[in-house]
């Protein structure tokens, strides 16, 4: 968000992932997690620049499926940074331009990476990843719903990778891209999202997409709806629950835990994160409206372990995880 300084985090076998966004030199915080907390172990430079402020995404740090490696957004200069993800710390692999203006979101399944461009008319554009390096697939930059003034937040894969998605904040719309099997993109499907303002989204392990809704930061009217692909019709999600109130403000983050059975909402404008019960066929159901132990100073991203055991909670305008 505007008045946050680090945007998304992610996690890998004991290690959590973070970038500064700053204007004078990109960088990623690489943390061991320990008995003790959070410890740095590395701060490298993604040699690209950010934006000195929050990015209004979620995704701006994003790990390969395999673990190997990560991909990391500069919205300043409108590239994106490759790392190869070691032992003990990263390494950086390449640069390249993001193929638009003011990249904020990254997502990758099976060697397939997206990027989504904010700035001017905005878009996606694919790329190959051969060994750390970003190569540019062909057919595959599209544009979005309209051409600028739609407000993106967030590219993501749906969980079998037939279907890429988009919210659009501006625009209440969930615009959707048939993935084709070299990586090229169908035309732009847009799709209504089920309430005001959809920002973050996350997959749970049986293909739900769970989407929050910020309804323009109105007081205590964020929610969490969720929805289905078919094989039918895979560029259409269809609703299984409607705008289920989280009774915050400025709902913008989505976290699923790795079973399936829970999914964590961040209220940015509230300072608290909401949990919700996800049912087998993807309804979901408050659970708290302020999960114990996690009011925060303008929390925004968050992320689950592995394991399950942990929620990991970036709150923006403290600097603090």
């Amino acid at each position: 968000r505007d008045d946050d300084d680090q945007d998304h985090g992610s996690s890998r076998a004991g290690k959590v992932f973070t970038s500064t966004n700053g204007t004078a030199g990109n960088e990623v915080l690489v943390f061991d997690d320990t008995a003790a907390g959070l410890r740095l172990r590395q701060r490298i430079a993604t040699q690209g620049t950010g934006t000195g402020g929050g990015l209004g995404s979620q995704g701006a740090v994003t790990l390969s499926g395999d673990g190997r490696f990560l991909f990391v957004v500069n919205a300043g200069s409108h590239s994106v940074s490759t790392f190869r993800v070691g032992a003990r710390a990263l390494r950086l692999m390449s640069v390249v331009p993001s193929g638009g203006l003011a990249p904020t979101s990254v997502t990758e399944m099976g060697g397939l990476v997206f990027v989504l461009n904010t700035m001017g008319a905005g878009g996606v554009m694919g790329f190959a990843n051969l060994r750390g390096r970003l190569l540019p697939i062909a057919n595959s930059a599209r544009g979005l719903s309209a051409s600028g003034g739609t407000a993106p937040a967030q590219v993501g894969f749906t969980d079998d990778g037939d279907t890429l998605v988009v919210a659009e904040r501006a625009t209440n719309l969930l615009t959707t891209y048939r993935v084709m099997d070299d990586g090229s993109l169908s035309a732009p499907q847009p799709n209504a999202s089920a309430g005001m303002t959809p920002f973050g989204f996350a997959f749970d392990k049986r293909g739900t997409l769970l989407v929050s809704e910020a309804f323009g930061g109105a007081a205590n009217a964020s929610a969490l709806s969720s929805y289905r692909f078919a094989d039918a019709t895979p560029q259409k999600p269809a609703v299984i629950s409607a705008s289920v109130g989280t009774l915050q403000s400025a709902a913008c983050w989505v976290a699923v835990t790795p079973n399936g059975r829970f999914a964590y909402v961040t209220n940015t404008g509230s300072g608290t994160t909401s949990l919700f019960h996800i049912a087998r066929d993807g309804r979901v159901a408050l659970g708290q409206s302020v999960a114990a132990g996690t009011a925060g100073t303008g929390p925004i991203d968050a992320y689950v372990s592995e394991n399950g055991r942990k929620l990991f909670v970036l709150n923006g305008r403290v600097q603090q995880i």
